[in-house]
């Protein structure tokens, strides 16, 4: 009898995940089919580039240097920290003085008045450009030259309200960074070109957002994102919400994973999982019945229960087969990432893992993040613990420097 409840359970997983592949299938299909906005004949609006910092990362100089090879006519580049002594900005500053022709500007914010740190800094970093277009960009991103001209060209439509890309994982280093990253370029861009094609974006990916300034007073402003762990989510969502679409480019960045040591890497992707359950529940719940191996493995309990082992050994299987499907046509096929195509064998333990995270997420509301802890509430709101014991105060914006 137990052997065969396991059987049940397996079958509906496993047809679940296949459900999942073949929706990932087709959102493949389109997104490679979709039109790319053709050349664009008028000026190129100038643009500000907000990039939060926040101490020394893996690779820091080569990702913020990217962004100062632009192939584009006018643009500025807005650093935003919280102190003049962080340490990002002199790696910001070096930078610099390599590409005088860009136009750079330091903000310094202070200590937060608000839970989310970095929404407070780009709210400053928003009052001091000088752009009606804005593109905020995660200090672990790399892009190529072309980056800004494709990114700014679907929002030069009226009725576009906000763009944002799909990304590479890229390792740090060490077998979990590998993970982590694999995780990205499969996992998540999975979950995101089938959201696409099942009902369009209604959310945003922090890496790239790039918006108009009218969009972002029609929805409040960076401000209202900062009380939110997942500012990006809630940013696209009310984009959306007020009337505008937000369209997925199809370029593709390179997001660094930057946690090399286990822990680190699993916390970080736990607390993802968590901002993700608070923001969506639905959605988070969903996302269970579409890893393949834990339903693989139960396949094989229920052969082993069964007396027919090789029943069991079919169903996991297939389970593998399932996963390196979706690693290579959402890893590869999507966002043209080598180390899917390399490692497209290793994504079952991946997927494995991922399951893990999945049900960690469920067994607190509490989140670290740059060093405090956080209490998730639902639609994604975060509460300080201690919030007493906080710095007294923040900052005023100050404008450090300027070079054009």
């Amino acid at each position: 009898m137990l052997g065969y409840l396991l059987l049940l359970c397996t079958i509906i997983g496993l047809l679940s995940c296949t459900a999942f592949l073949i929706l990932l299938a087709a959102a493949f299909v389109r997104f490679k089919r979709r039109a790319v906005p053709g050349p664009w004949d008028g000026p190129w609006p100038r643009v500000s580039l907000l990039k939060p910092l926040h101490g020394l990362e893996p690779g820091l100089e080569s990702n913020l240097e990217s962004f100062f090879r632009q192939d584009y006519p006018h643009y500025e580049i807005i650093f935003g920290c919280r102190q003049e002594s962080d340490p990002a900005l002199d790696v910001a500053q070096a930078i610099r003085d390599r590409y005088p022709q860009v136009t750079v500007k330091i903000v310094l914010s202070g200590e937060p008045e608000r839970p989310n740190a970095k929404v407070c800094s780009l709210q400053r970093m928003a009052e001091v450009a000088t752009s009606e277009y804005l593109v905020v960009s995660d200090s672990d991103v790399r892009v190529t030259s072309q980056y800004l001209r494709d990114v700014i060209r679907p929002l030069l439509q009226r009725e576009v309200g906000m763009v944002t890309c799909l990304y590479r994982g890229e390792p740090s280093g060490g077998l979990w960074s590998r993970l982590e990253a694999l995780g990205m370029s499969v996992e998540m861009t999975a979950g995101v070109v089938v959201a696409d094609l099942l009902e369009g974006l209604k959310f945003a990916l922090g890496p790239t957002m790039a918006i108009r300034r009218d969009v972002l007073d029609d929805v409040g402003g960076f401000q209202v994102l900062a009380d939110y762990c997942a500012d990006d989510f809630v940013l696209g969502q009310r984009v959306f919400e007020a009337g505008k679409r937000v369209v997925l480019s199809h370029y593709v960045v390179d997001h660094v994973a930057l946690h090399q040591r286990c822990l680190a890497s699993l916390q970080h992707q736990v607390r993802w999982m968590k901002s993700t359950r608070f923001s969506r529940p639905k959605g988070h719940v969903g996302t269970g019945l579409t890893f393949a191996i834990p339903f693989g493995l139960l396949g094989l309990a229920a052969g082993i229960a069964m007396h027919n082992p090789l029943l069991g050994l079919a169903l996991l299987f297939y389970a593998a087969l399932n996963r390196m499907a979706e690693a290579l046509l959402a890893g590869w096929g999507v966002v043209r990432d080598p180390l899917a195509l390399r490692y497209f064998w290793l994504y079952p333990a991946r997927d494995l893992l991922g399951f893990f995270l999945w049900c960690a997420s469920f067994f607190s509301t509490s989140i670290v993040w740059r060093g405090e802890r956080y209490l998730l509430e639902m639609g994604g709101k975060m509460v300080r613990q201690g919030a007493s014991e906080e710095l007294a105060g923040a900052s005023e914006t100050v404008a450090v420097d300027e070079l054009a």
